[in-house]
C-alpha cells in the first residue's frame, strides 16, 4: 500500500450497477463537501467484470470528477477480492468500504470517521431496519453465529460490508495474498479495537441484489476454511464419538448374542451403522479436500485479482 497522501479513500466493488453509479458519485461528493477533508478524498470504483456497461460509466465518471478512480478486473473475482483490489490502490489515511447500490447512506461516513479519529482501528455499521429478504436475514444470523465460533467475533458485532478502516490496518490486511479473500476475517485477524455505529439501511436504488444462495454458501466456506481449523476439529471429535459408539455397539451385540444365541444378525442395524459411519467419513474427507484444495491453489499462485485497466496512469 502506498503512503497515505489524502484524507480518505472510499472503495466500492461494482457489479451490475450501471444506472446507480452516477447518483452514487454525486451523493458521495455532496457528503464529502460537508466534511471539508483537508487532503481531499478519492472514490475507487472497482468493476468486477460486470456484464453491463458499468465500466463505461466508471470511465465517464472518472473523466467528469477528479476524485473518481476506476479499476476494471479481467474476470469476476467476487466481492471481497474486488475490495482487496481497491484496498491495494487506496491512498487515504482512512478507508471506507461500501456497496454500490446506495443502501449504505454516504451521510453515515462522518460518524464512522469520527470513531477512527477517537482511536478505533475499525468502525462497522449496524442496520436499524434491514432492507433484505427473509432468507438473507436468516443467512446473516447463521453467518453471525458461525463467525463467533470460527473467527472469535465479539458478540454483538455485525460484520457489515459498510465499514471504515485505518490505513495502517489496511496495510496489514493487504499483506494477505491468497486467492480466497474474506475481508472481515482479515480484519479480525489484525485487530479487535472495533467500534459500531447504527445507521438506517436504505432501499436499493434500482435492480436486485447480486448475492444469491450459492454465493452466500461460497462466502461461508471462505470464512470456515480460510480462517479457522474448527471444521477439522469437529471432524476429529465426530470420529472419536463414533469410535466410542461403535465400541459400545460391539459390546452390546456380543452380550446379546451370548444371552440369546437364537437371535439372527440384524441387517437393518448393520446397514444403518455403515451409512452413519460412511457419511461422517465422507464429510470429513470433503473437509480435508476443501483445505487441501485451497492450499494447493495458493501454492500454485492462483491470483487474488487481475487488473485489466485503470482510469489513471501509474507513475513510475
Amino acid at each position: 500500500m502506498k503512503s497515505p497522501d489524502i484524507s480518505l479513500s472510499i472503495v466500492v466493488p461494482v457489479y451490475q450497477s450501471e444506472p446507480i453509479l452516477p447518483l452514487l458519485a454525486e451523493k458521495v461528493q455532496q457528503e464529502m463537501k460537508k466534511l471539508e477533508l483537508p487532503l481531499g478524498f478519492e472514490l475507487i470504483l472497482v468493476n468486477d467484470a460486470s456484464p453491463d456497461r458499468s465500466w463505461k460509466v466508471i470511465r465517464d465518471l472518472a473523466a467528469r470528477y477528479s476524485f473518481v478512480r476506476g479499476l476494471s478486473l479481467r474476470r469476476n473475482f467476487g466481492q471481497h477480492n474486488a475490495i482487496m483490489a481497491g484496498l491495494h490502490q487506496a491512498r487515504g489515511k482512512m478507508v471506507v468500504v461500501m456497496d454500490d447500490d446506495l443502501q449504505h447512506p454516504p451521510d453515515a461516513i462522518a460518524r464512522m470517521l469520527a470513531a477512527l479519529e477517537d482511536g478505533y482501528d475499525v468502525c462497522y455499521t449496524r442496520y436499524n431496519n434491514r432492507q433484505h429478504a427473509i432468507w438473507k436475514k436468516l443467512g446473516s444470523a447463521f453467518n453471525d453465529w458461525a463467525a463467533r465460533h470460527l473467527l472469535g467475533k465479539p458478540r454483538g458485532l455485525y460484520l457489515s460490508s459498510f465499514k471504515a478502516i485505518r490505513a495502517d490496518v489496511v496495510a496489514e490486511i493487504i499483506r494477505y495474498d491468497g486467492p480466497y479473500a474474506y475481508v472481515d476475517g482479515l480484519i479480525l485477524d489484525v485487530t479487535r479495537n472495533i467500534h459500531v455505529v447504527d445507521i438506517n439501511h436504505q432501499a436499493r436504488h434500482s435492480g436486485e441484489g447480486n448475492y444469491n444462495l450459492r454465493r452466500s454458501v461460497s462466502l461461508w466456506l471462505k470464512m470456515a476454511t480460510s480462517f479457522s481449523i474448527l471444521p477439522l476439529r469437529i471432524a476429529s471429535y465426530a470420529g472419536f464419538l463414533l469410535s466410542g459408539v461403535s465400541l459400545v455397539m460391539i459390546f452390546y451385540v456380543i452380550v446379546q448374542k451370548w444371552l440369546y444365541p437364537e437371535i439372527p444378525a440384524g441387517w437393518s442395524s448393520l446397514i444403518a451403522t455403515i451409512l452413519l459411519i460412511g457419511g461422517v467419513q465422507t464429510l470429513s474427507i470433503g473437509m480435508l479436500g476443501e483445505y487441501l484444495g485451497r492450499t494447493y491453489l495458493k501454492l500454485n499462485h492462483k491470483p487474488q485479482f487481475v487488473i485489466a485497466s485503470r482510469t489513471w496512469v501509474e507513475s513510475a
